[in-house]
């Protein structure tokens, strides 16, 4: 590639998608507080939900956490804390795998359920598919860049794809790292970009979600046996009506 094409895939893609990412947001939350929803179907079919939903929600978690320990946090501090680069790989094969494996096995659950529940499939929407598409692309390509840079090849992501991811937030642009990186980590990390500028549109809106108010919020009266409330006094269940 040249170094045009370069910035054109490294720098101005991921900002155009990060952009996205926020203004969508503001712009759902704003505009379509109804939809900011995680379009439950658990009515509609609840034995497959009950074994795929954990397998993935849990696996996604910690893929995340990789996420932000590999990308996020430089070669040089883990090291200074003692955990060595044989420690740190032997993490992220066993840990890595293990839960890039629930999180495929967890969504295989969902996506069968999806297309073979009659009234679940009927309330899947087209984006629904294409964020189902993509996630799994990021998720496969994810595991299968796991496995073969840490097991099979000798590429050091660390030295590589996380300066470059890090250096977007700070502003120190590194394109040719990206350039350089196996074709595995360049589709990994395009797919995961387009994820982040489907995000605001999708169902995927339900992770800023968290329902931090049930702790604070006052309990909700539906019934009360006090007899000031009323002219009459509640009479009980076994009662005959006069």
């Amino acid at each position: 590639m040249t170094a045009g094409s370069d910035v054109l895939l490294w720098v101005v893609l991921p900002y155009v998608c990060l952009t996205v990412f926020v203004v969508g947001h503001l712009w759902r939350y704003r505009y379509d507080k109804f939809g900011w929803t995680t379009r439950s179907s658990q009515l509609y079919e609840n034995r497959l939900l009950r074994l795929g939903s954990p397998l993935f929600h849990f696996g996604i978690l910690f893929v995340l956490g990789g996420h932000v320990m590999g990308l996020g946090i430089p070669k040089a501090w883990t090291e200074a804390v003692g955990i060595s680069e044989g420690l740190y790989h032997f993490m992220a094969v066993s840990v890595g795998a293990v839960a890039g494996l629930c999180t495929v096995v967890g969504m295989s659950i969902l996506i069968y359920r999806r297309r073979t529940v009659g009234p679940v499939f009927t309330a899947t929407t087209r984006m629904d598919k294409t964020m189902y598409a993509v996630l799994a692309t990021v998720i496969l390509l994810g595991l299968a860049n796991t496995v073969v840079a840490n097991v099979f090849g000798n590429y050091d992501y660390r030295e590589g794809v996380s300066v470059w991811f890090r250096g977007i937030f700070r502003f120190s642009l590194h394109p040719e790292l990206m350039a350089a990186a196996p074709i595995g980590f360049q589709l990994h990390g395009l797919a995961a970009f387009l994820l982040f500028a489907l995000w605001p549109f999708t169902r995927l809106v339900h992770v800023f979600s968290a329902p931090l108010g049930y702790l604070t919020r006052p309990y909700i009266v539906y019934r009360s046996r006090d007899d000031q409330l009323g002219s009459r006094k509640p009479r009980r269940g076994w009662d005959r009506v006069q």
